[in-house]
């Protein structure tokens, strides 16, 4: 939840490879769909979408007015010149304000260098960079907060049951993959956020990893016994399920 994001987008009539002639004038083409609607081919300038973008991510609601029509998307996707960088094209899912929308916000740790832990020289590794929530648009979080001030000893660790969550906003639950016996599946707020390592310690197990091909992470995870993640979604846009993708017809194949 955050300040009202608006953005102005004007229709689009170029298609096709002419849209080459767009991005040459530092436009960018894009597409609004959603459930119900026939999606509408538009254009904005990089610069103002750029901006848009690094405050909303994927995980806010954007207030869209195309001419006199005005939409509450999220911005599903973002094509980029791999050598510029610039915005190729972009999709944007249209969303009904007063339907639960799901989406991946960042994991954000709360009290970073106060937890008596770090006072005593010990390091706290984030293992969860992102979760799937669950909330109308306009409540959606700009991240999921978790506190590590209790954190004190090497071995320590917080969960996602340690979160705090806005009013409204609930995680999302996804199969374990362990079958129906109800003790063997494990919740969403079970998977570890972040752990607490000796400095020797960690980096012995860097150095592990690196031996392995693995990386930091999965051998933090592996130590934590709880971390697997595979059960997350890798559907990270909200909105996105049971609802409408634009038709390929109707979106341009290099826009």
């Amino acid at each position: 939840m955050g300040d009202k994001v608006t953005l102005s987008l004007d229709e689009r009539t170029v298609h096709g490879k002419k849209v080459a002639n767009l991005r040459k004038q530092g436009l960018v083409p894009a597409v609004v769909y959603g459930q119900g609607t026939d999606p509408i081919s538009v254009q904005m300038e990089d610069g103002v979408f750029t901006k848009v973008y690094r405050q909303v991510g994927t995980h806010a609601p954007v207030h869209l007015s195309i001419g006199s029509k005005k939409k509450i998307a999220m911005i599903k996707d973002v094509d980029r010149d791999p050598v510029k960088g610039t915005a190729r094209h972009v999709s944007f899912h249209a969303v009904n304000a007063k339907e639960p929308v799901v989406a991946e916000v960042p994991v954000r740790l709360v009290g970073e260098g106060e937890s008596e832990a770090e006072k005593a020289g010990l390091i706290i590794l984030q293992n969860l960079e992102k979760v799937e929530v669950k909330a109308l648009p306009m409540d959606l979080p700009e991240a999921v907060e978790v506190s590590i001030l209790a954190l004190a000893e090497a071995g320590q660790k917080v969960t996602l049951a340690d979160a705090t969550l806005p009013s409204g906003v609930e995680l999302v639950e996804h199969d374990s993959g362990h079958g129906d016996d109800d003790e063997e599946k494990t919740s969403v707020t079970d998977l570890m956020v972040a752990s607490v390592w000796e400095p020797a310690a960690l980096q012995a197990a860097n150095e592990a990893a690196a031996g392995d091909g693995e990386d930091a992470g999965d051998v933090a995870s592996d130590n934590g016994e709880d971390t697997d993640q595979s059960s997350q979604s890798e559907e990270s846009m909200p909105g996105g399920k049971g609802q409408d993708e634009p038709k390929q017809s109707n979106v341009d194949a290099n826009s």
